[in-house]
């Protein structure tokens, strides 16, 4: 009978090099509902003001809360399970840059769905989350605000789709050039 012997030399390291499951589920839900959330917010920007138009909006609000509280899981994991190292084989200036591009997203995260919520406050509809969960407005209702708030939301939302598309674009130079071997892996493997 054969023997097969157990090479367990790279359990420790493989476990480094992968993110955890809590954070790859985290990742992959925020990721489609924020492409989601953005095709949805430019769909309705130009729509007549009708009923199908202000459930969309109402939807489009649910989701940017939920990206909001998402990200703020994700940052309290991020605290207690570090991500990932970033290859030795990678560039130094690639390095520097997807830190740059991940604390950029995390801004965005939060700033998006803030200034949406601040700029429906300011236009004197409330946030009532899932239709069940009344939220605070947290500034007043002012219409030259609002008019602001809804210029500086829609630029922020460009911002994201800017970064995300920066971050996209990286991920498939990496998986084409397969350079460094296994890059992808940390975020579509869970960790042992």
């Amino acid at each position: 009978m054969r023997e097969f012997a157990v090479d367990r030399t790279h359990d420790h390291a493989d476990d480094r090099a992968h993110y955890t499951a809590t954070a790859i589920v985290l990742h992959w839900t925020m990721a489609v509902l924020i492409l989601g959330t953005l095709c949805l917010g430019w769909y309705m920007a130009d729509l007549p003001l009708t009923p199908t138009r202000v459930r969309l909006f109402n939807y489009h609000k649910w989701v940017g809360i939920t990206i909001l509280s998402l990200t703020a899981a994700r940052l309290w994991w991020r605290l207690f399970h570090k991500p990932p190292p970033l290859p030795d084989d990678l560039p130094p200036w690639q390095q520097r840059a997807a830190r740059a591009v991940h604390w950029l997203l995390y801004f965005f995260f939060f700033a998006v769905p803030l200034a949406g919520w601040a700029f429906t406050s300011a236009a004197g509809f409330p946030v009532v989350y899932l239709g069940l969960i009344p939220l605070p407005d947290w500034v007043p209702v002012d219409k030259l605000l609002a008019e602001q708030l809804a210029t500086l939301h829609a630029w922020f939302a460009y911002a994201l789709a800017a970064v995300a598309a920066l971050h996209i674009a990286a991920a498939v130079k990496h998986a084409v050039d397969e350079r460094p071997a296994g890059y992808l892996r940390r975020m579509f493997s869970f960790r042992p």
